[in-house]
């Protein structure tokens, strides 16, 4: 049977499965001390060992040098059929009158003793190491105890149950484990390089560097992150969006490794390969989100330890009143401990993964505990609450030119030009379909903070800001007019011949969505939905009545936005802050919970925020909170199961009206209950499962979609 095994790998990076009781502190000192290892870190709860190497260290060598003095080869399943089987022993070799060491030698007592030596290790461990007992420690005693008593089936009901809750808890955390082995499985032996001649040829993906060109054909899964060069296609991102509608792609566009061309042909430019693709960095946020406790983990396993040495207290007293062993028993083998830890690591475990799955990929357990208590959300305008691309809102000739005939001149002087905006009004004019007329390049001028002046088919055209007019001297009654229509959005201005022709006016269209997430937010909880944005006032306006904000500020300075949000956690706010650009990236860092938000979010602001949003679906920020509340009520809920139950228990044992076989069942029985009360979290919910009627007293604007 596997011991270990490797779970993903890239070059240099590779992650192991361990099944051990070897302390982390030994495994990561062994793995160091590999040729060509540069560093190793085992995390407890996903039990795998992260190592980054030479690339040229083959990953299965890692497997091969493992130790294997001290790996406990048991799965879950094994241990459960061993306690089967050591059941089974004991009713076929039954002696009830043996108790005491003797007891120790019935067939049963072994057979219990062998199928419990992983708890029984761990258990003297925890005292002989750390000097203090653990919850195996607790275990341990009440195994022994029940089996010098002569009562092997209460040893081996605890071992069934606790392995039974430990097998469900794993289970919970490899669903999120199966979901990073898929991202990461590219799943590419091979890539088809274009060499210098403009062939194809097929090549090892170790091969394929940056600024290499790879062609990609329908059905085959992208194997880098690159920008598309030639072709069109239509491709699957939900591995690293979660949206299962396909995407379409064309030149200039970027794809990303871990994606599935679903039709179409490409051939792209790589920009990143390895550890440094976007899948690849979307992985390494799971994983370290794994080690990363909620305070209230922490809180579990802090009360935990201090339950541990009350059940021994509460064995001891229980004896000295009553002399009676068995009531002793029901002490030591009811606790609180394994339902609290197991749970609440299930249910943290359980929502992180949920939301990958998802699309938004939480940092750690703490931001989980922080979001279920936000109740301010501020959110930058371009970029996060638009969609951060200009669009043609209007177009308002003037002097008796026509929309077509402004819209033809105003492409011509801008059709060569990489501004967002004058590709807006290009684009607007190929949608069209306009005869786009050819221009002097060299009567071209590029005015910076101003705009362009061209000559088109005899005619000077200006096409800029007022201050580009003005600058100019075009005629004055003319601006007049069009400065009145300025107040309707970001507005082009447009002359020909010294004459005004009209204007533009360029729109930054509100993300698809975006009324119904600041709906559900308020649901949620959120009691206030505020902007910032560098954007005029009046821009900022408009957009804080279509979505009725609770309030906004607009001419906002990039490091002014961290004043906000410092200014509303003083107010004793708990704030979210949702951004996408490097100018957030302060906010985003002061904020209880920073959001990254789209796929044109930058590396600052992922690195800044504690929750990316993968996809630029803005509904996901609502969702994420309904699920961290989800997670917080369910923890509750667990803690109150666990002590309810246990305390019931605990009270009859005292009074000796249950057996120690029953005081177990009940125990592990509730632990098992909570267990599986936390996993419910990877169960699908459907919005309108917890999607509710606004106030009637409340009026929101909703999405006319």
């Amino acid at each position: 049977m596997r011991t270990h095994h490797v779970i993903h790998a890239l070059p240099g990076r590779t992650r192991l499965k361990l099944n051990t009781d070897v302390t982390p502190e030994l495994i990561e000192a062994i793995y160091r001390g590999i040729p060509g290892v540069y560093s190793a870190s085992y995390t407890t709860e996903t039990r795998s060992l992260l190592v980054h190497h030479d690339p040229l260290l083959h990953p299965n060598h890692l497997t091969k040098v493992l130790p294997t003095k001290g790996l406990n080869s048991r799965t879950h399943k094994e241990e459960l059929l061993l306690t089967l089987g050591a059941f089974a022993i004991d009713l076929l070799f039954p002696s009830k009158s043996f108790v005491g060491l003797k007891a120790l030698i019935r067939p049963g007592a072994l057979a219990s003793l062998y199928a419990s030596t992983p708890i029984l290790s761990n258990g003297t461990k925890g005292l002989i190491e750390a000097r203090k007992p653990n919850a195996d420690t607790l275990s341990t005693t009440a195994i022994l105890a029940s089996l010098l008593k002569g009562s092997p089936q209460s040893a081996l009901v605890i071992l069934f149950m606790s392995t039974l809750s430990e097998m469900i808890t794993d289970h919970t955390a490899q669903r999120t484990s199966r979901y990073v082995r898929d991202m990461m499985n590219l799943d590419v032996p091979y890539v088809w390089k274009v060499n210098e001649r403009g062939n194809e040829e097929k090549v090892s993906i170790h091969d394929v560097k940056c600024g290499d060109q790879i062609a990609v054909f329908e059905g085959e899964k992208i194997s880098a992150d690159g920008v598309v060069e030639t072709g069109y296609a239509s491709i699957d991102e939900s591995s690293i969006t979660g949206e299962y509608v396909p995407k379409d792609v064309t030149i200039g566009e970027p794809v990303y490794a871990g994606t599935i061309l679903k039709s179409g042909n490409i051939r792209l430019t790589v920009d990143k390969v390895g550890a440094d693709t976007a899948v690849s960095q979307i992985v390494q946020l799971i994983e370290d989100a794994q080690t990363k406790k909620a305070p209230i983990q922490t809180h579990a396993d802090q009360l935990s330890e201090r339950l541990v040495p009350v059940s021994f207290g509460l064995a001891a007293m229980i004896y000295l009143v009553t002399g009676s062993w068995e009531r002793v028993l029901n002490m030591l083998v009811i606790d609180f401990v394994c339902g609290i830890k197991l749970s609440t690591a299930t249910a943290i475990s359980a929502s992180i993964g949920k939301a990958a799955r998802q699309g938004a990929l939480i940092k750690g357990g703490e931001f989980v505990e922080k979001l279920a208590s936000i109740d301010t959300t501020i959110l930058d305008k371009t970029g996060t609450i638009t969609r951060g691309k200009p669009v043609v809102k209007k177009v308002i000739p003037y002097n008796g030119y026509s929309e077509r005939e402004l819209l033809r001149y105003v492409a011509s002087a801008e059709e060569h030009s990489s501004h967002p905006i004058a590709e807006a009004m290009v684009n607007l004019a190929r949608e069209w379909k306009l005869d786009i007329p050819e221009h002097d390049h060299d009567q071209l001028q590029q005015i910076v903070g101003h705009g362009v002046k061209a000559t088109v088919s005899e005619k000077t055209v200006l096409v800029g800001n007022k201050k580009l007019l003005l600058r100019e001297k075009v005629e004055a009654n003319g601006l007049k007019f069009v400065d009145k229509l300025s107040k309707s959005g970001n507005t082009v201005y447009v002359a020909l011949d010294g004459q005004v022709a009209g204007v533009i006016v360029i729109d930054d269209a509100i993300r698809t969505g975006m009324k119904r997430t600041v709906n559900q937010l308020r649901r949620q909880g959120v009691d206030e939905v505020v902007m910032v944005t560098g954007d005029r006032e009046h821009i900022a306006k408009d957009v804080h009545h279509e979505l009725q904000l609770d309030a906004y500020y607009a001419e906002v300075l990039p490091h002014e936005k961290a004043d906000y949000v410092r200014r509303y956690k003083k107010g004793g706010h708990s704030v979210m802050m949702v951004g996408d650009g490097i100018n957030d990236a302060p906010a985003l860092a002061y904020a209880d919970v920073g959001v990254t938000l789209g796929g044109k979010r930058t590396d600052i602001a992922v690195e800044a925020s504690d929750v990316v949003l993968t996809s630029d679906n803005p509904i996901l920020l609502s969702d994420v909170i309904h699920l961290s509340k989800r997670t917080m009520q369910t923890i509750h809920q667990n803690f109150t199961i666990t002590i309810a139950i246990n305390s019931a228990a605990i009270l009859l044992g005292a009074f000796g009206t249950i057996a120690p076989i029953v005081g177990a069942a009940i125990h592990n029985a509730a632990t098992i209950g909570v267990v599986l009360n936390s996993t419910k979290l990877l169960l699908k919910e459907e919005r309108g499962q917890w999607e509710e009627p606004l106030p009637s007293s409340t009026t929101y604007l909703v999405d006319s979609a």
